[in-house]
């Protein structure tokens, strides 16, 4: 194989590509990407087996051929000579990196054992205006659980129904949905998408005002934007069903300034950031919400006016949870409800109801 390109072409390719190689994996392959030279393109793949991501550019192809590259190393490097041209020639084992009046050698490996990428994905789809999906992942892929004790739990469940699509994701201690609008679909779809895939498909599109189609065959997802195509595993098994999560009435409804509330919550935590649940407390009623937090640095307490409606309460909760909710939430005022001070209570736009947070309060010796 010999090829000739820019520099800020491969490496902007390359870049694309990375977040899809093995990190932690006893199969040097899948550490690498694959280069695949054929007419006049290169074309860029890398996977960790759950999820792939190639990206195809133009270049002179003096020889077709396939090599894998170590992913890293190979990035680091290029990344050095993205002002100059690049010739690449690999052969028995070793490719040259030949730029300026300089050359570089390294080994590679051989693509034969390289995963094969399945891009003939079109079995099911969902079109949605791009700034919908983006919107839908921002606002719900942050509330997956990160470990493997529930790997379901990982990913967002996306049904789409209808005209309309909804995404939930939780971790155990949280949910958060949406719900949106979709331009078009081939039928009801229902799939469990991993967060990671999400938030890299967020990353890939445009912030145009253009349509993006989701395609779905048997257990794998597929996107494309441009000349890049993110290829993932989905999920299989059963998801929690929200509406048996979700409170339908409330004992105490507090309405909120957004800013106000997440400014004096954001105070109170820096207190707490050290501990694991950095805990703080709302004691509401009168008018009012009093946040206070309170560890060996010292102790806040912060009265926030509030609309308050119902019986007072007093309730503890992660700080994290709850401003990471706030952040996802758009309108100037916010609705908090709640029943108990050890049951879940959620938080929302007051106006547009699209997206809603449960959150399950921490119990404390007050509370439990």
């Amino acid at each position: 194989m010999k090829i000739i390109c820019e520099g800020i072409d491969l490496s902007e390719a390359i870049l694309k590509v990375i977040k899809a190689c093995a990190s932690r994996t006893t199969v040097p392959v899948m550490e690498c990407i694959k280069l695949s030279a054929k007419n006049d393109t290169i074309t860029l793949t890398a996977t960790d087996g759950e999820i792939a991501i190639q990206k195809k550019i133009k270049a002179e192809i003096c020889e077709e051929g396939e090599i894998c590259v170590p992913g890293k190393f190979f990035c680091d490097f290029i990344k050095k000579l993205e002002t100059v041209q690049i010739t690449l020639a690999a052969n028995n084992g070793k490719m040259d990196i030949i730029y300026a009046d300089s050359q570089t050698s390294m080994q590679v490996l051989s693509a034969e054992d390289f995963p094969k990428i399945d891009v003939e994905v079109n079995e099911n789809s969902v079109k949605l205006k791009t700034e919908e999906l983006k919107k839908l992942i921002s606002a719900t892929s942050f509330c997956c659980a990160t470990d493997d004790s529930r790997p379901i739990l990982k990913g967002c469940q996306i049904v789409v129904k209808g005209g309309d699509v909804t995404v939930t994701a939780l971790d155990g201690f949280r949910l958060a949905t949406a719900k949106g609008k979709v331009e078009s679909s081939t039928g009801d779809i229902e799939i469990i998408c991993p967060a990671r895939t999400l938030n890299e498909i967020d990353k890939m599109l445009p912030s145009d005002d253009g349509e993006t189609e989701l395609k779905i065959k048997k257990g794998i997802l597929l996107v494309c934007v441009d000349d890049t195509v993110l290829t993932s595993c989905l999920y299989n098994g059963d998801f929690i069903n929200k509406d048996n999560i979700i409170p339908r009435a409330f004992q105490t409804t507090v309405k909120v300034e957004r800013e106000i509330l997440k400014a004096s919550i954001e105070r109170a935590a820096l207190l707490v950031r050290s501990d694991r649940n950095s805990l703080i407390i709302m004691d509401i009623g009168q008018g009012k919400i009093l946040i206070s937090s309170n560890s060996d640095l010292g102790n806040v307490n912060e009265p926030v006016k509030a609309d308050v409606d119902g019986k007072d309460l007093r309730i503890a909760m992660n700080s994290k949870f709850i401003t990471e909710a706030i952040n996802a939430l758009q309108e100037d005022k916010l609705v908090l409800s709640f029943n108990t001070s050890v049951q879940p209570f959620i938080c929302e736009n007051e106006k547009n109801k699209d997206a809603l947070y449960l959150i399950l309060p921490v119990r404390t010796t007050n509370n439990a």
